[in-house]
């Protein structure tokens, strides 16, 4: 894309009802602000006050994952496969809340997520919901804003199940992908996609994301921090922002994009031993 759309002013800007972290592709997208521009790249974390309009009524117990477009047989096994790994970060302040997912990376509760889903966690009530439905107290250990990662630690568990990450499997435009979360509040959510491009950036405005995943695969608010795996299960990214339509509209319009799994390895190694 050669033309840039450029930012309104900003007496020109809606608020917004989610907190979010507006960002724009350096070379593919311009900044947007909360709304009525044609285009931008937005990551972020979805108002548990939303989520609950958007929630159909809990049942209790796991999540049953919602797999979207492209269901096989095979894609099913991975789904199910994946899933228990899968959880969803709140965020409790006095005056807002809101959530994002996570990734498990050891079976004591140690948690992977985006740095902008706990970016706002001072002062505020962190909680991991599982995927059988178990909500339990958990902090903030480490965060990486450069590369917008954090780890979350939650308490009182063990056994869980930690996800399988990529390592020197190579990601080709054209792989079946799945992305896993809970856009919209809506736990346990698979959708199908493929990968679209490599080696995308996004300027969040306050550090540049390269190197990332771009894919189909259907991403929205709530997403962010969930993973982005192969038709192995293996992870190959972190879900991190969404191309928006404009117009007000933050939905999927099937642009999104995920930290691949090798700078997520190199920075979970660091953020460990720093704790």
């Amino acid at each position: 894309m050669t033309e840039m759309l450029t930012q309104p002013p900003r007496s020109h800007r809606r608020d917004s009802l989610w907190p979010r972290r507006v960002a724009g592709g350096a070379a593919l997208l311009a900044l947007i602000g909360g709304g009525g521009v044609a285009g931008g790249v937005i990551a972020d974390r979805y108002t548990a006050t939303e989520a609950a309009a958007a929630t159909p009524t809990a049942t209790g117990g796991a999540a049953t994952p919602i797999v979207n477009s492209g269901t096989t047989s095979n894609l099913a096994a991975v789904a199910a496969k994946v899933s228990p790994s899968i959880v969803t970060v709140l965020v409790d302040g006095a005056r807002s809340s809101s959530l994002g997912s996570g990734v498990i990376l050891n079976a004591d509760g140690l948690v992977l997520t985006n740095n902008h889903v706990i970016a706002s966690s001072a002062g505020s009530t962190v909680s991991v919901r599982l995927a059988d439905g178990r909500t339990v107290p958990a902090k903030v250990v480490a965060a990486d804003a450069t590369h917008d990662l954090a780890l979350v630690r939650a308490t009182d568990v063990s056994g869980l199940t930690p996800a399988t990450f990529a390592t020197g499997d190579p990601v080709a435009v054209g792989d079946t992908v799945l992305a896993f979360g809970a856009p919209l509040g809506l736990e346990g959510t698979v959708t199908s996609g493929i990968v679209s491009a490599l080696d995308r950036k996004v300027d969040t405005g306050e550090e540049a994301l390269t190197g990332l995943i771009q894919t189909d695969a259907a991403i929205n608010e709530g997403n962010s921090g969930g993973a982005l795996v192969d038709t192995s299960g293996h992870v190959i990214g972190i879900n991190v922002a969404i191309a928006t339509a404009g117009d007000g509209s933050t939905g999927s319009v099937g642009v999104g994009f995920a930290i691949p799994s090798g700078t997520v390895t190199e920075v979970v190694k660091r953020l460990q031993a720093s704790v």
